[in-house]
């Protein structure tokens, strides 16, 4: 296994290729970052691999938008009954969640600015970088997937098109999560309920503070794994392309020259 990161010789690395999955740079829109913060506090750090900001700040939305009922708030403002909705809320943690929030919108943005201008370095200098790592509980290596296919595989369950793709730690958080959104939601009771044409009690059985995680996760799950496919397929194009330059292109092929008369 290379070790041009571990030793640092180049200024800037466009990717890491580790065990647990392939974190690298590339372009991003900073006002997609900034709305998926939005969405969700922490899935825009996610997008950028800042993993551990970003996983500070999912936990932090569940702890303190559960606290605050605040998913349970919005489900009485769509239904048009105000009154419920400032009598369900918590001011105490309403009040905590909001600096938070923005912060999150805010930071995801400044630091997708700041990522693409890295990035542009990167790809000028153009270092190399471990393409292929192997050790005791996990192989990875660069090659080319089909988004299509993360895509499906998200939609099924949540996490499966970052498994796919080995984005093994991120899958495993978003596997873990669907897995608590959906039982505290009662969801599946729900979907029980409507199959047998008891609307009324799929109605009063799901929890809709616990529900509206469920379309957010799913939207990022999906997003997440199509882009990192594409990238991936990307990297693993520039990567190969600089293998072939380096070490085949520059050998010219040489014909000989017969000799008068001789075919």
């Amino acid at each position: 296994m290379n070790n041009y990161n571990q030793t640092n010789k180049e200024r800037r690395f466009k990717a890491y290729v580790s065990p647990v999955g392939t974190t690298q740079l590339h372009l991003r829109n900073p006002y997609i970052i900034a709305w998926w913060s939005a969405a969700f506090p922490g899935f825009g750090h996610l997008l950028l691999s800042k993993y551990l900001r970003g996983y500070s700040l999912f936990l932090w939305e569940i702890l303190v938008n559960n606290m605050a009922n605040i998913n349970h708030a919005i489900v009485y403002s769509f239904t048009g009954n105000i009154s419920m909705a400032k009598e369900v809320l918590e001011p105490k943690w309403m009040l905590l969640y909001l600096p938070v929030y923005f912060f999150g919108i805010w930071d995801s943005y400044r630091t997708a600015v700041d990522m693409n201008k890295v990035f542009i370095l990167a790809e000028r200098e153009n270092a190399e970088f471990n393409s292929y790592t192997i050790g005791a509980f996990e192989i990875n290596y660069l090659d080319k997937r089909r988004p299509l296919m993360a895509v499906v595989w998200s939609l099924f369950t949540p996490g499966l098109g970052q498994l796919y793709i080995h984005r093994v730690v991120t899958a495993i958080f978003t596997m873990a999560f669907i897995i608590i959104f959906v039982y505290f939601s009662n969801i599946l009771i729900a979907i029980h309920y409507l199959f047998i044409g008891e609307i009324t009690q799929a109605t009063q059985v799901i929890d809709p503070q616990w529900f509206l995680f469920i379309p957010s996760h799913f939207g990022f799950a999906v997003y997440d794994s199509y882009v990192n496919t594409v990238e991936n397929n990307k990297l693993f194009e520039s990567e190969q392309r600089k293998y072939f330059n380096k070490h085949y292109q520059k050998h010219r092929v040489k014909f000989p020259v017969p000799a008068d008369g001789v075919k």
